[in-house]
Order: C-alpha cells, then structure tokens, then sequence
C-alpha cells in the first residue's frame, strides 16, 4: 500500500479569512507525520493563503478544486494551471462529481483538463463514479472504466506522469451513505487493473482513493479495504475538530481492541 493519503476538499468553504484561522488550530494540534500525505483543496480565492501557511511542512500539499483546460485567454471567471501553480497548488481535482453532474463537465472536457495539469507541472486526481440508476444497473464498472480511461487519454507522457485517482460513487456524496470497504475495495481494484494495463508496473504507485461520505467513524475500516489508499473528505473537512480526527486515522488493522471506540 501507498502511504495514505488524507484529502481536504473545502468545495465552496473556508475563505481567506477562515482558512486562515482553520489552518492555525491544525498545524498547532497537528503534528508532522512522516507515514501519510495531507491535501487541501481550498476555493480558488484560498490557495496562496493555505500554501502560505503550510510552508515548510513537505507533509501537507495544496490542491486546487478545479481548472480551465487553456492556459490563457478571455475566459471570465476561470483559473488556469498556470495560475493555480503559481498561486502555490501542486495537484488539482479532475471531474469531481459535482463538477460533472452539477456544471455538466463531460468526460472530454476532463481528458482536456488532465493534460492542462500535464503542461502546468500539477499533479491530477481525477474522479471517476457512478450515479444511482448506473449502479442499480450494475453498470459501475462500465461506468468508472469509462471515465478512467477518457481522462488519462489525453496526457503525452502518461508513463512518467504521477496522477491520483478517487473513486467517488455520486450516489455517496453528501448523502450521509458511503459504500462499505468490501465495496470500495471491490471497484478499487478494477480502477488498479486498468491502471497496469495503461502504464504496466507503475500502477502500483498510483493512489486510489475513496471519497463518499467519510468521516472519523467509518475512515479506518475503509483504510484497512484492500487497494483503497487515501481518503478525499467533504463536509467532514471543513471542523477542524473531526478533520484532524480523519487525518489521525490508522487503519484497523492497526488498532488494539482496547483502542476501538477511542480514536
């Protein structure tokens, strides 16, 4: 297993001002740990003041929520990885759910996207997951393939590229449900299979993520799922209390019996 990863994504949260102020509770109450990666995905108008605050600390990256896929122009209103890097992000969300089912973001315009991070030197996550009816149909598979694949179809040196990926499934976001680790595990390892057939070997040092839902209770039982690598976190994100909670997490395979119920 990668080390883990413990993905903030404050979606449309935390400006400047509170950002600022979350980031101070945790850096004071949470401590380096060489054994995982923190991520926060701020709003655009947030990215230089986290980068800012969490300088020195090679633990925790910054992300932004979303790009445009020209890296210039008369577009009003959107970021481009160039200014996303220069504002201090390193990695960026790709076809988050939101993105694709609220704003209507296709899988094309997401293949557009993850070759704009290529050429802006971010690294990608992108999010790949299926609708409610999708998986009633049993299509998740077909689904996830499908997205996986669009996305990463556009890259020019997809073997020396780093990208992460997370599987969402919509029908979790927000919703208070979440998919159980056998579940996870079970798409995880698909998304792992088509990884190796698209960059051989290499496959095994991408991150898959789950994101749906998680929170400090159900977060250990999905580290401890087989090729499930990390966490990306909503609503559980924006406490600092139950975020630090989260980025504690061990899995449970790690925790005594007398420890359960006390993380």
């Amino acid at each position: 297993m990668n080390h883990p990863i413990f993905a903030a994504n404050w979606k449309m949260n935390h400006g400047p001002s509170e950002a600022r102020a979350f980031l101070k509770t945790f850096l004071t109450q949470y401590q380096r740990h060489y054994d995982r990666t923190i991520i926060f995905f701020p709003p655009a108008a947030s990215i230089a003041m986290v980068a800012s605050e969490v300088e020195g600390r090679s633990d925790i990256l910054v992300g932004a929520q979303n790009i445009y896929w020209q890296d210039t122009g008369a577009f009003t209103g959107e970021i481009s990885g160039p200014i996303a890097r220069d504002a201090g992000a390193t990695v960026v969300l790709v076809g988050h759910s939101e993105r694709r089912h609220v704003f209507g973001e296709t899988d094309d315009e997401c293949a557009d996207k993850c070759a704009a991070a290529e050429r802006a030197g971010l690294r990608p996550m992108l999010c790949v997951g299926e609708k409610l009816d999708e998986r009633d149909a049993r299509k998740t598979e077909e689904v996830v393939l499908r997205q996986l694949r669009a996305g990463f179809s556009k890259l020019e040196q997809i073997d020396a590229f780093n990208p992460i990926v997370a599987y969402e499934p919509v029908w979790a976001i927000g919703t208070g449900r979440n998919a159980t680790p056998d579940d996870a595990s079970t798409i995880h390892g698909v998304i792992r299979d088509e990884l190796k057939a698209i960059v051989g070997d290499r496959a095994r040092a991408i991150p898959v993520l789950y994101g749906g839902s998680v929170n400090s209770g159900n977060a250990p039982a999905l580290l401890s799922a087989p090729d499930v690598d990390g966490v990306l976190v909503g609503g559980a994100s924006l406490n600092t209390g139950s975020w630090i909670s989260i980025a504690r997490t061990r899995p449970t395979a790690e925790i005594a019996p007398e420890e359960l119920g006390r993380e």
